[in-house]
């Protein structure tokens, strides 16, 4: 007997907690054979989107007394927004890309993926090589390619590590499976979701504004970096959230990211390891409903940001945890991007063009995917809020969303979509903005009476005082 998998928006609906009637809400539209890949990635986009409007409605219904509105997740919308990145213009510009050394090399045992568009890790990879941080990129992709090219990828893997830097020796889904980290992640379920204590439910009255804006009147504190993070954040700012992000000064954030995600949002830099910084925290804290950390699992414990710390700190809140690896095993404590987990978790050997050089998703797909996930528990947790109270985490790992991508989504019969032709441009809009005239793609997720567009665009990082709009 053949066994039929659901489809990935009934198993991620299922992971989220939700009610499995309201699925009949949901319907697609637009073409087919968008985001061609060798594995479910279209399945993965779609389903993510698809289960975060469906909470969307879901909250929008509790706050308006009015039944679940109809859902419609458009192909064509899911593929421009699971790229946006990439249509992004500012004045006209395209945004930065990979850095010289956030590449593939070949080693002695397969190939390395590394990640240094950032200063600092592009400097502690260059220290295990022994070349000053301020190496032209010319000399320093010569030197790392003569130095990969004798050793053993996790040897190399586990040396960069160590210095602080991003380098991950390529696997196979199998050998990542019998691996710790594999295993590790294999154990836990899509969407993690817990109730932390019994704070008494805030109901209607303690949300304000358009109920058709079914995150508004809530206050999110937004705590991550590219890329997943942010575009759950930049979700939850388009259904109506206050979103205040919270940087740490002199770390330097990618400005070209930050105009693709930053839209609905404000911008405060905070030293929260000085008084003045402690200070305007616990006083966010006081007024916040969510709070969204990105950052490797303990980097934030000694600031008290600790799921428990946040739910005696603020009784009621809506704590949401992301990291590249999960939270437990041998990697939990590892930084992490979508290109590396794509690589360490077998994607990059099935997606290989030639059966050599390891390949890559069509899009970011892990962190796309993974941030509307994110934003779609924040719903679910707020919408369970409103019915029993209690504080609540929900915690996502890009690792196990590659999971979920690899081995249960219904696996195409061939090659996953076929490059079909669309007009990305009816999906593309433009908006002026303190950092310029910016061609962005429109948010994907839709509900019936839900919001078109943004309220603001990104203005510049920290900009903004640290302070919530209202009350």
């Amino acid at each position: 007997m053949v066994m039929t998998r659901k489809s990935g928006t009934e198993q991620a609906w299922t992971a989220l907690g939700g009610d499995p009637a309201l699925l009949e809400r949901v319907g697609t539209d637009g073409p087919e054979g968008l985001l061609p890949s060798r594995l479910p990635v279209r399945e993965l986009a779609r389903s993510a989107v698809a289960v975060c409007s469906l909470a969307a409605a879901e909250l929008a219904a509790r706050r308006t007394g009015r039944p679940v509105g109809r859902v419609v997740v458009d192909e064509a919308a899911v593929a421009t927004a699971f790229v946006s990145e990439r249509h992004l213009r500012i004045d006209g510009r395209a945004p930065v890309s990979f850095a010289p050394l956030s590449r593939f090399w070949p080693c002695a045992d397969g190939w390395v993926r590394t990640h240094a568009n950032y200063p600092h890790h592009r400097s502690r990879l260059l220290g295990t090589l022994g070349l000053a941080p301020d190496a032209p990129d010319g000399l320093a992709v010569e030197a790392v390619a003569a130095s990969f090219a004798g050793r053993r990828g996790e040897e190399i893997e586990r040396t960069v590590y160590a210095a602080g830097g991003l380098a991950v020796a390529a696997r196979t889904p199998g050998q990542w499976a019998a691996g710790p980290q594999g295993a590790s992640v294999a154990a836990t379920g899509l969407v993690g979701r817990e109730r932390l204590d019994d704070a008494p439910a805030r109901g209607a009255a303690a949300l304000t504004g358009d109920p058709l804006l079914p995150a508004a009147g809530v206050r999110v504190l937004d705590l991550s970096r590219v890329l997943a993070g942010p575009v759950a954040t930049r979700t939850l700012a388009l259904l109506g959230a206050d979103v205040l992000r919270i940087d740490p000064p002199r770390f330097p954030e990618s400005p070209d990211a930050h105009a693709d995600t930053g839209f609905g949002k404000r911008s405060v830099e905070l030293d929260l390891a000085a008084p003045a910084g402690a200070a305007a925290l616990d006083r966010l804290l006081s007024g916040a409903d969510v709070v969204v950390t990105g950052y490797r699992p303990g980097a934030l414990d000694r600031f008290g940001l600790t799921p428990g710390e946040l739910a005696a700190r603020r009784p009621g809140v809506v704590v949401a945890r992301l990291s590249a690896w999960g939270t437990a095993g041998p990697w939990a404590g590892r930084r992490g991007f979508d290109s590396l987990v794509q690589v360490a978790t077998g994607i990059a050997a099935v997606e290989a063009g030639d059966g050599e050089r390891p390949g890559a998703l069509p899009a970011q797909a892990l962190d796309h995917g993974t941030g509307y996930l994110l934003a779609a528990a924040v719903l679910r947790a707020l919408t369970e809020q409103h019915d029993t109270g209690g504080s609540r985490l929900v915690t996502l790992s890009l690792a196990r969303t590659a999971g979920w991508l690899l081995g249960e989504l219904p696996a195409p019969a061939a090659r996953e979509g076929t490059g079909a032709a669309y007009e990305p441009e009816r999906w593309l809009t433009e908006t002026g903005s303190p950092l310029g005239r910016l061609r962005h793609a429109v948010s994907p997720v839709a509900f019936e009476g839900g919001p078109a567009g943004w309220s603001r665009p990104p203005g510049r990082l920290g900009a903004d005082t640290a302070d919530w709009l209202t009350g």
